[in-house]
């Protein structure tokens, strides 16, 4: 390989490795290793459907970096016009675990609208716990929230 050659290897690899780093989901939201947030769970379907709700690759929408996924264009479309009133709080931690300081993923199904916005668990027994106290642990969380989320959940 010539020199010319190992150059212009050397900065296709750097333009495609800043170019992915682009598209990465914000540091306060938390989506998987492709940016897919809730696990694909339609985060509108919580809303008008009061369950949850996988959504589909076909019908996506991007928040702060994170891509959503939604069960119809209809839910898609609501959530482009207004995605601060849909998204989950907390980016999509858990909020039971930001009033410890820490950034938890979360089961889509162990969910709550508290005040018409959506609120995610790490899981059912952590909701349980959750539920004994949300005012409380919600007014703590919000204290805490801004924080913590400019921090990477592994380094809490």
């Amino acid at each position: 390989m010539t020199r010319f050659n190992k150059l212009r290897a050397f900065v296709a690899v750097a333009a495609l490795s800043a170019a992915s780093g682009t598209f990465a989901a914000d540091i306060d939201m938390n989506a998987d290793a492709n940016d897919v947030a809730i696990s694909g769970y339609d985060p509108v379907a919580y809303f008008s459907d009061s369950e949850a709700t996988k959504g589909s690759a076909e019908y996506t929408a991007t928040y702060k970096n994170a891509i959503y996924h939604f069960s119809s264009a209809e839910n898609r479309d609501l959530f482009r016009a207004d995605p601060s009133a849909y998204a989950p709080q907390y980016g999509g931690y858990c909020a039971f675990g930001v009033t410890m300081e820490k950034k938890f993923d979360v089961d889509p199904e162990a969910w709550r609208i508290v005040d018409n916005k959506l609120y995610l668990n790490l899981n059912k027994d952590v909701q349980t716990r959750w539920l004994t106290d949300v005012p409380g642990f919600i007014a703590n969380a919000n204290d805490i929230w801004p924080e913590i989320k400019t921090v990477e959940a592994a380094e809490l």
